[in-house]
């Protein structure tokens, strides 16, 4: 993963969103942590051109996010806070299926491919199943294989625990654990952060601190506690 911005930030009708900043990311897990409207998931959207910077660039493995727009989407997946919004086809199967159909393979290709992706990601007793018959847990795993199936090299999840219950947050837990992909994550479960490599913090839309999980997590506790 090489990330970079290059004072990059957004305003929205004259109101900063993200403050233009500069810094490079490499490392293979990356956290994003920060109040409510503080400016990261804007900053996260920047990754992968969903919001296009009003001042700088930003680059991903090279790429400009806006002068090659498409190529940065096939290589960086983004998983919304509500998946269920973004499974098209009402059975997970088909879902899974859609990312290959323009593709240019063949059937069978495609039937292969999906085979192997409900079976990384442990949901294959899922396939038939329809979206809004599964649990949160279950429902982020099913977009994550839509996601994973198209190959992207970076995957975007913005709270990808949020609202779920033990069960179902170990399992996400453990399914991010064991990705091959690099990993940003927005989040406000901060105990899913500590085996991360680097931790954002952002506060009043600004890069407030760019640390460890452990330094990053304590500032923020300071900042919202106090």
């Amino acid at each position: 993963m090489d990330i970079r911005f290059h004072e990059a930030g957004v305003a929205f009708e004259g109101r900063a969103a993200v403050e233009p900043l500069s810094l490079v990311l490499t490392e293979s897990r990356i956290g994003i942590i920060g109040l409510n409207g503080s400016g990261k998931t804007t900053f996260a959207r920047m990754i992968n051109g969903l919001t296009k910077p009003t001042s700088g660039h930003v680059t991903v493995n090279g790429l400009d996010t806006i002068k090659d727009g498409p190529a940065v989407l096939k290589d960086v997946g983004f998983i919304f806070q509500n998946p269920q919004n973004q499974i098209i086809l009402p059975i997970i199967r088909d879902d899974i299926a859609f990312g290959l159909k323009n593709k240019g393979l063949n059937t069978s290709a495609i039937d292969a491919a999906v085979d192997a992706t409900l079976l990384r990601f442990d949901i294959k007793h899922l396939a038939k199943r329809r979206a809004h018959e599964l649990s949160g847990g279950e429902l982020q795993l099913s977009a994550l294989a839509a996601l994973a199936i198209t190959s992207p090299k970076i995957l975007i999840m913005d709270e990808p625990t949020n609202q779920l219950d033990l069960k179902n947050r170990a399992l996400v837990e453990r399914t991010m654990a064991a990705l091959e992909e690099d990993l940003i994550v927005i989040t406000h479960d901060l105990p899913l952060l500590e085996s991360f490599d680097r931790v954002l913090l952002f506060h009043g839309n600004r890069l407030h601190a760019d640390a460890s999980p452990t330094d990053a997590i304590r500032l923020y506790r300071e900042l919202a506690l106090t």
